[in-house]
């Protein structure tokens, strides 16, 4: 218990077969993203202000918290906004491909739906080690590509995250072992377009957070 929560999930843990299988996803869910926010909590026993704060707030404020802490804070805090964002953004259901202003913008920044997909798994593919690949947004509704090693998020510079994959083998490794070129291809079959069109219209607001 503690000020961190983690949202339940929102659809079965099989729901994203065959592209993530059953497995991943509760070990994924109720164990790696668990731990993170248990972590949390245990942290801010430690140090109550990172429970009054939003968690994008303290992301973007890292060298506020305690040195003895930091690293912890980073990797843990940035894993739990990381995997929060990446299970809202996969569905079963849900456009499957981007439209209107959403398809807009990524045909003006990103070269358009395609080469955003090619971009993005090379991106994701470049990842040496555990990390995620990113598309962040501005308030003005610009698109941008990236990566971030570990736990790491653009959060962490005050930029917002329109969506993001999980490319730590734990993602992935139970149904393709070291092949993550196939999963990063396959991913794209659980992508809710309509959720993160929404998550596009709320960074445009100024209301996204993590």
């Amino acid at each position: 218990s503690g000020p961190f929560t983690q949202a339940p999930l929102g659809y079965a843990f099989n729901a994203l077969e065959p592209h993530i299988d059953a497995t991943t996803m509760e070990i994924h869910f109720g164990r790696h993203h668990a731990a993170y926010v248990t972590n949390m909590n245990n942290f801010a026993k430690e140090y109550s202000q990172l429970g009054g704060a939003p968690v994008h707030e303290i992301l973007a404020k890292l060298g506020d918290v305690p040195d003895t802490i930091r690293t912890g804070v980073r990797n843990n805090l940035g894993g739990h906004a990381n995997h929060a964002m990446f299970w809202q953004i996969m569905a079963p259901g849900g456009a499957k491909a981007p439209e209107g202003d959403l398809k807009a913008a990524i045909e003006r920044d990103l070269g358009g739906f395609e080469k955003l997909q090619i971009e993005f798994n090379a991106a994701g593919g470049r990842v040496f080690g555990s990390g995620w690949v990113f598309v962040t947004v501005t308030a003005e509704g610009k698109l941008a590509l990236t990566a971030r090693p570990n736990q790491d998020t653009p959060l962490m510079e005050g930029q917002r995250v329109l969506f993001g994959n999980d490319v730590w083998e734990h993602a992935y490794y139970l149904k393709h072992q070291n092949r993550r070129a196939d999963y990063l291809k396959g991913w794209w079959n659980v992508a809710n377009w309509s959720v993160i069109a929404e998550r596009y219209a709320a960074a445009k607001a100024g209301t996204l957070t993590i």
